[in-house]
């Protein structure tokens, strides 16, 4: 939002240097890109030629005499329009220009002490020119006093301020709504504004009629101005919108953008005899084709709101008019249109069309106070400056409830939040200086907001409004009394992240964004993917369901950089819609490829049994031991069928461990994810401790030929029953699918830990019990003893 000085005085009375304005508007948090004035040149003087005649060694020269005043200056010039008797803007020797500065000097031999300007040469935005602005010097009236200012004569003698505003303060972006800031910070009171304007005829509702078809549109108001006449506006509206980076066109458009950035309310003004009498609001029809202002025709979608004659769009609601109704130097009879729109709805449309001006104030949410006072402000300047004549009556469409917000608050809310001592006055003052009315009640302030701050509707709304204007500066800092006490927010994600780390594992930070192709992949869950309604780009539009695309697409990038070996880990969220039921999971996940480094001088490389023995880790870390298998299903396409499974907790799927299907990737690499909101609903009991046994371990090994659809862990079920309770730990060490067995065959070797904690064992012990071991997997699975 740019604000010009001289447009915010009309309606607070201030006299502060534009830097300064800048500096306390942005104590109050409202942050500037930039603050100078409009134009940007010094020692300018308002003079008149006196004598003109050609240079003697030039075609196009000019020797001139120029009156400004105090002297006679010679000044060489050579603009094609320089003659005897015109009042020019004369840059004395010294003179800053933003392209130059002016010396006094020597031009083919002639004395030249100064240069007649153009309005381009001045710095004017070159989108504001005319061709005679850059043609040629520019030529003031007769009015121009010789020795004057010519920047305060023309008017441009105006300080300009670029806001760059939060998104929930839409009631400054107009200069109303600034004036009010403004009146805030020096205790200045805001003027009315003048709507006051004649009508005359016959009532407009009974000539024309307007139908709202769709919801989102609250409020509509029509009205009609005859008898307009088309030229150019007076100066000090084209001043006010160069000033606010809008290029005047004539009167009457001029007027609808004046409006627009005076009080912040979009209008949309119609040529009347080419719209009809009807005007309708409603979705566009899906196709539907619309000729904007711009002479492109646009293709609609169903989420488009259009404004419509009686027979098809004439407009696009909130983004730009459409061409066929558009104002024009014969026009004589205008329609004004003052609405609100969905701002959602409009913001989808303008991202597909164009950002403009009105969009961005629709975007933002328009008080419904304003919608009435732009229409008739409208008219009261198209009356004054057009001679337009207002006809009687207003065509209404209102479904908004106008009425201020009531918020009661207390002056110990005040303080105990902002961790000060405001004495009382001075809380009602900063609501006073707000134009916010209150009443007082002991201890409780009712406060009644204006329409205008959409932005407060809660008591700490409130008291963020005490602390900006009563200063943060002012508030006086101080430790906290209240008790204290160890927070426990996040412990659990800390401790499995400290353990990860500790396990050899990277952590990484992805985006929670994916493109929709991807958001099914990895699993076999039933859900609807979330996408965003703007997306900033279609390779991130949606919300991701599991973490495993994520980290994936870092593999891919480290993968193409060289980086073979990648143990990584995530702590994240997942998103989702279920049915009715939106929702989120933290989730825990991990990709492994390439060498697994365990130490200096040890790594191996990563399989399946790493990775399980990372995840194996976490859950008895957790307090999982004893409580999870892993379980054998329908896998996910994208798992290798032979190398994956279902991480199970007491019967229910909390996860998924496995290896990438090589139709995804030709390189060995191995993921696992857990729920770990679903993990953390398998409550966890209390730890049980025993003595280390002082006796020592037996190990023996172990290798059965099987089929290759036998799982591991059924096996090892068996070999646990035989065992009893004096085998401690079994452990897979060696999976063979080689020459030496049939192709239909595997070999799984076992390393088997006997003990008992009471005595030692002896070899015909553990003989009996191996012997019992290789009898109960052999006739449970026909399996054979691998040679």
């Amino acid at each position: 939002m740019k604000l010009s000085t001289n447009f915010v005085k009309d309606y607070v009375d201030i006299d502060v240097d534009v830097h300064q304005l800048a500096e306390d508007m942005t104590r109050i948090g409202n942050e500037y890109d930039s603050a100078g004035k409009l134009i940007n040149a010094t020692k300018l003087v308002i003079g008149k030629i006196i004598e003109c005649k050609d240079h003697p060694d030039s075609d196009h020269l000019h020797l001139c005499k120029v009156d400004i005043g105090t002297e006679i200056l010679d000044i060489v010039c050579g603009a094609p329009n320089a003659r005897k008797g015109i009042k020019v803007i004369v840059a004395l020797d010294g003179a800053e220009l933003p392209e130059k500065t002016i010396k006094r000097g020597m031009i083919r031999g002639q004395e030249s002490n100064g240069m007649m300007c153009s309005i381009a040469e001045l710095g004017m935005e070159n989108k504001f020119l005319k061709p005679e602005d850059k043609e040629g010097i520019a030529e003031l009236g007769e009015d121009a006093v010789i020795g004057g200012d010519p920047i305060q004569y023309l008017g441009l003698d105006d300080g300009v301020i670029d806001f760059d505003l939060t998104a929930n303060r839409g009631d400054l972006l107009s200069i109303l709504g600034m004036a009010y800031e403004i009146g805030a910070i020096y205790d200045k009171p805001v003027k009315e504004v003048d709507l006051k304007h004649k009508e005359q005829g016959e009532d407009l509702n009974k000539s024309f009629k307007t139908e709202v078809k769709t919801e989102n549109c609250k409020l509509l108001l029509v009205k009609k101005v005859e008898n307009v006449e088309i030229k150019e506006s007076p100066t000090f509206i084209k001043n006010r919108l160069i000033a606010s980076g809008i290029r005047p066109i004539n009167n009457v458009v001029d007027i609808s953008n004046y409006v627009m950035l005076e009080l912040g309310q979009p209008l949309h003004f119609y040529d009347a005899d080419r719209l009809g009498n009807t005007l309708i609001v409603r979705m566009a029809e899906e196709g539907e084709k619309l000729t904007t202002l711009d002479n492109i025709e646009r293709t609609l979608s169903d989420t488009d709101i259009v404004i419509a004659d009686s027979t098809h769009g004439v407009g696009l609601a909130g983004v730009m008019g459409g061409l066929e109704t558009e104002v024009e130097p014969d026009t004589k009879n205008v329609i004004i249109e003052s609405a609100i729109f969905d701002s959602v709805k409009i913001r989808l449309t303008s991202n597909k069309i164009l950002r403009s001006e009105a969009s961005n104030r629709f975007e933002k949410g328009l008080d419904p106070a304003r919608t009435h006072m732009a229409i008739e402000r409208a008219c009261a300047l198209l009356e004054k400056y057009a001679n337009g004549k207002v006809v009687t009556g207003t065509v209404k469409y209102d479904k908004t409830e106008n009425k201020e917000k009531e918020i009661d608050i207390t002056f110990q809310n005040i303080n105990d939040v902002l961790g000060a001592k405001i004495p009382n006055e001075e809380i009602l003052n900063v609501f006073r200086k707000l134009g916010f009315t209150y009443k007082v009640k002991g201890e409780t302030i009712t406060v009644k907001v204006p329409t205008r701050r959409l932005d407060i509707s809660i008591k700490e709304d409130l008291i963020e409004e005490v602390s900006r204007i009563y200063g943060v500066d002012n508030i006086q800092g101080k430790l906290p009394t209240v008790p204290m006490k160890a927070g426990s927010y996040d412990k659990t994600q800390r401790e499995i992240r400290n353990k990860m780390i500790a396990l050899g594992l990277n952590e990484t930070l992805s985006y929670i964004l994916i493109n929709d192709k991807e958001a099914h992949k990895f699993t076999t869950d039933d859900f609807e993917e979330l996408h965003l309604l703007a997306p900033i780009t279609e390779d991130r539009n949606t919300l991701r369901y599991t973490m495993i695309p994520s980290l994936y697409k870092i593999y891919e990038y480290n993968n193409a950089h060289g980086q073979k070996d990648v143990s990584i880990f995530e702590i994240g969220k997942g998103f989702y819609k279920k049915g009715e039921v939106y929702g989120e999971d933290t989730k825990l996940c991990a990709l492994m490829t390439g060498k697994y480094f365990l130490g200096l001088n040890n790594n191996k490389n990563v399989d399946f049994y790493a990775i399980k023995g990372v995840l194996e880790e976490i859950l008895e870390y957790l307090g999982y031991a004893g409580r999870y298998t892993l379980v054998k299903q329908e896998m996910p396409k994208e798992f290798h069928p032979g190398q994956s499974a279902y991480i199970n907790v007491n019967g229910t799927n909390v996860g998924i461990i496995g290896k990438l299907h090589p139709n995804v990737t030709k390189d060995d690499v191995y993921v696992f994810e857990i729920n770990l909101d679903e993990l953390f609903k398998k409550r966890v009991g209390k730890m049980k401790y025993k003595e280390i046994s002082k006796f020592p371990n037996i190990k023996k090994d172990v290798a059965f030929v099987v089929d290759k659809n036998i799982i591991s862990k059924d096996i090892e079920k068996v070999i646990k029953n035989a065992g009893g309770s004096l085998l401690i730990d079994i452990e897979v060490f060696d999976v063979y699918t080689g020459s030496n067995v049939a192709d239909d065959k595997k070999s799984i070797a076992y390393s088997l830990t006997f003990n008992d904690s009471k005595k030692t064992l002896t070899d015909e012990e553990v003989n009996n019990l191996m012997e019992k071991v290789i009898e109960n997997v052999s006739k449970k699975f026909s399996a054979e003893i691998r040679k």
